[in-house]
């Protein structure tokens, strides 16, 4: 049983990742047009990887023997959960609508509990299922703007299809970090950012034969300064984090945030509207965090 203190500080650490990420859903839709999107995922993991490995030096020293046992798997790492998922998820924006996006994405927490029961026979709490349809719900209610009608008419189309496969990939990505070996955390970073900057080369060649593009405007480098330092860097470390203090079952469940903070980014930074059913999703869903965690969060009985 986890000490309140830790579980309060991977909750932060879990809402923080949320919101990090939210925030890039919302720079990937601004870089359309700026900047092409496997650029975009190239340059990031790249700036990432030599800031992350620079910063590294002493710990990789001394992480080097373990390094060298498991690096197919951390450099799976990089290629699935760090290239491969962003690759789909900034393509995806340039294809489709942020409202099939937010929905899609709402999927990971349930392909984490799939596959964490199908390949680990590790099962989610009746309080854990009850808690993900409660913040599924504020999902579908923010992403169909409080008419849950309006998902019968949306129009799926090969970005709605690049989105799905993303969830998969991240779901895998997340269930996987089960088997991460144990070295320092900046190791564990530094190596899947080299693994995910080189799975982007292949990509990148063959984007630039089939569609060419041109160098990414100002616009475009602000989103590569972002996605480099805070998603890539900040936030795959809070997630890493929080999965290792919680297990990655619960630490799902707060990915069904990043649509809320999407929202309220889009109100502070796009200057959309923001409505009541934006204040009941965001009920929905921090109430099935909640509900989820509240055995854990109750004092023993002595």
């Amino acid at each position: 049983m986890h000490s309140r203190a830790v579980l309060f500080r991977a909750y932060g650490l879990l809402t923080l990742t949320s919101l990090i990420w939210a925030g890039n859903s919302v720079a990937g839709k601004i870089a359309a047009g700026h900047i092409d999107p496997i650029l975009l995922t190239t340059l990031r993991w790249s700036i990432a990887a030599l800031v992350i490995t620079a910063l590294s030096i002493k710990h990789l020293k001394a992480d080097w023997p373990v390094i060298k046992h498991h690096w197919p798997l951390l450099f799976g790492y990089g290629a699935s959960g760090f290239a491969l998922f962003n690759i789909l998820l900034y393509s995806a924006l340039t294809q489709t609508a942020a409202v099939n996006v937010m929905i899609e994405q709402a999927g990971i927490p349930l392909i984490i509990f799939l596959g964490n029961f199908l390949l680990l026979r590790i099962k989610a709490t009746a309080a854990q299922l009850v808690g993900f349809v409660m913040t599924f719900a504020g999902v579908l209610i923010t992403a169909s703007h409080g008419d849950i009608h309006q998902l019968l008419h949306l129009k799926l189309n090969i970005g709605d299809v690049m989105m799905l496969g993303a969830i998969l990939v991240y779901g895998g990505y997340t269930i996987s970090l089960k088997w991460k070996p144990m070295i320092h955390w900046q190791s564990l970073l530094a190596i899947p950012c080299i693994g995910g900057a080189v799975t982007c080369v292949p990509f990148l060649i063959w984007r630039a034969f089939t569609h060419p593009f041109g160098a990414p405007d100002v616009t475009g480098w602000g989103v590569v300064v972002y996605a480099s330092l805070f998603v890539a860097l900040l936030a795959s470390t809070t997630y890493i984090a929080g999965i290792e203090l919680i297990g990655p079952n619960r630490a799902g469940l707060f990915i069904n945030l990043l649509p809320i903070f999407g929202v309220f980014l889009a109100v502070l930074i796009l200057r959309e509207p923001l409505h009541g059913f934006h204040l009941v999703a965001l009920a929905l869903v921090c109430g099935g965090i909640v509900l989820s965690e509240w055995s854990r969060l109750r004092p023993a009985k002595t």
